[in-house]
């Protein structure tokens, strides 16, 4: 129990010099606040009041922290507060909680919450949408979510326009967009500001990846894969990728656990439409496919993954493909990783004449009926299977420099 106050408080000097004793011991500074000395030697402003009949103690701070002025005007609020009918410890309570919601309802948690949630994306989605949010977070995360307003999200979008980074620009809107969308639906925002940006940022210039669609160039883009002296875990990758036609990605992280070499089927679930189909995609592998797996299983069948790494993901990176292919000679302007999707599906379509349903379906693109329903991933499979065997003898036809005859396109009705 602190001793009574000795005498009154009324210059810093005096709670400068105060020595610690035997027993607490305290200062008056008036209309009961007052400096308690402990033996320790530290000295706490306390402030003692009265309200509905109860007395109360609350703490304004360590001196020389708090001074003396300080410590006066806290007390003063906290009178004015008496005055009013409130309990200045309630208050002090109720604004702690108040701050303690602001933190957990900023932009900032929320966004963390969101990206926490993203466990069915890819590594490097979730990396690329924490790189983004990173941009908001640094020029509004602090800030409640409901007093963000539409400048406040526009500004940072300007920040990477003006640096060139248009494209990063208008993903940024539109990964806030979903960090919004998220709090209103749990109940933590009222509304998405986004939407009040159109024409706030300037349009995007649409851009295809590079892509060959040329049977003659991509007849010598198979010579050139055969003769990659690269790694044999690259090497495979680049012969699989124009059978194939998976996602970059996909093929990069592909498992043994989800090949069957003797049923020739490969069965995975696309990162990239996990959240709207939820459906198992079904690559049939053609006799070469199965061919160069089997070479590769000597070499990986021990790991999890078919491409297997030492990089920190365990297998390829994105860039070993592409690497390899500018080795080769081939320009990021004249073909890319994606490209092998481009090529297939035109060639395909325009010089084979399989159904484009067929192959879209293949391509694991939301694919859908006369009646607007989703196909199942597994119709049409006989029809795929022979599809993806015939795709694979052209493609051997071509690098041979053979006269591959094409399908006749059916006339349209």
């Amino acid at each position: 129990m602190t001793e009574p106050s000795r005498k009154p408080l009324t210059h810093t000097r005096q709670a400068e010099t105060a020595k610690p004793e035997a027993k607490p011991y305290s200062l008056n500074a008036g209309n009961g606040l007052f400096l308690e000395i402990t033996p320790e030697g530290s000295k706490r402003w306390r402030f003692r009041y009265t309200y509905a009949g109860k007395r109360g103690l609350l703490s304004m701070g360590l001196f020389p922290d708090v001074g003396l002025q300080e410590a006066k005007d806290a007390r003063d609020n906290a009178r004015k507060l008496l005055a009013q009918g409130i309990n200045p410890s309630d208050k002090r309570k109720d604004d702690k909680a108040a701050t303690l919601l602001a933190a957990t309802n900023s932009f900032e948690a929320i966004a963390r919450e969101w990206m926490e949630r993203q466990t069915d994306k890819a590594e490097v989605t979730r990396q690329k949408s924490a790189w983004l949010l990173g941009k908001a977070i640094e020029a509004f995360g602090r800030r409640p979510i409901n007093e963000i307003t539409p400048p406040m999200v526009l500004a940072p979008c300007r920040k990477l326009e003006s640096e060139g980074n248009l494209e990063a620009a208008h993903r940024l809107r539109a990964k806030c967009g979903q960090v919004f969308r998220y709090a209103v639906a749990t109940g933590r925002a009222e509304r998405d500001p986004t939407p009040d940006l159109p024409g706030a940022l300037k349009p995007r210039v649409v851009t295809h990846r590079a892509a060959i669609t040329d049977p003659k160039q991509a007849a010598q883009l198979l010579r050139d894969i055969d003769g990659y002296s690269g790694t044999l875990a690259v090497k495979c990758a680049l012969k699989l990728a124009p059978l194939l036609f998976v996602r970059p990605g996909e093929l990069r992280a592909a498992q043994w656990a989800d090949i069957d070499l003797e049923a020739a089927q490969w069965r995975y679930t696309p990162p990239k439409t996990r959240n709207q189909t939820q459906l198992e995609h079904i690559v049939p592998l053609p006799t070469q496919a199965v061919a160069i797996l089997r070479e590769l299983h000597e070499l990986t069948g021990h790991s999890p993954y078919v491409f297997k790494s030492t990089s920190k993901s365990g297998h390829l990176s994105e860039a070993a493909v592409l690497n390899a292919l500018r080795r080769m000679g081939y320009a990021k302007d004249e073909m890319s990783g994606h490209g092998f999707r481009a090529m297939a599906r035109t060639i395909l379509d325009e010089v084979l004449g399989f159904r484009i349903e067929i192959i879209e379906q293949q391509l694991a693109h939301k694919v859908k009926d006369m009646h607007g329903r989703a196909y199942n991933r597994t119709k049409h499979l006989p029809e795929r299977i022979r599809m993806m065997q015939a795709w694979a003898d052209y493609l051997d036809g071509l690098k041979a420099g053979a006269n591959v005859v094409p399908f006749k396109k059916p006339a349209k009705a």
